[in-house]
């Protein structure tokens, strides 16, 4: 099985999507036009990355990666990940390993001092996110905006 993590191409947004349903199964479809529009907002956006992970040449996961400039630690730019996921079918064979690591690698090549994420409350996350080398430093908060 060969794993290849490369940014993501407009041609990956319906990919992007199931695997979005997947992460996040209470959401309602989002429609294609407003799919489109949304992607092309992200895609002109300085410092976001898209990453998915092909096995085979099937998107089978993906993570969400944006470069924060910063005015503290000498200038140096945070970077962080959000939408993480694997397609049920294709968990805990590496591919989730291989896109953090692809995250990592766009924090260090953008001159970042850190990677940053937030995960879910779910013990098994918190295993596979240590696993990669992040430590559980800092307590998340959320406030959710009502619509």
């Amino acid at each position: 099985m060969k794993i290849t993590v490369r940014s993501a191409v407009e041609k990956d947004l319906s990919a992007l999507l199931a695997l979005y349903s997947e992460l996040n199964p209470d959401d309602a479809s989002l429609p294609q036009e407003s799919a489109d529009v949304i992607w092309a907002g992200i895609t002109s956006q300085q410092g976001r990355t898209v990453l998915v992970a092909e096995v085979d040449g099937t998107v089978v996961g993906t993570a969400d990666c944006l470069v924060l400039p910063n005015l503290t630690r000498g200038g140096r730019a945070i970077l962080f990940v959000e939408n993480v996921v694997v397609a049920r079918s294709s968990q805990r064979l590496g591919i989730g390993q291989r896109l953090m690591e692809a995250a990592v690698h766009l924090g260090e090549t953008a001159g970042c001092y850190k990677v940053q994420l937030l995960a879910a409350d779910d013990e098994y996350v918190h295993e596979f996110y240590k696993s990669c080398h992040f430590k559980p430093l800092a307590q998340g908060f959320r406030r959710y905006i009502e619509r």
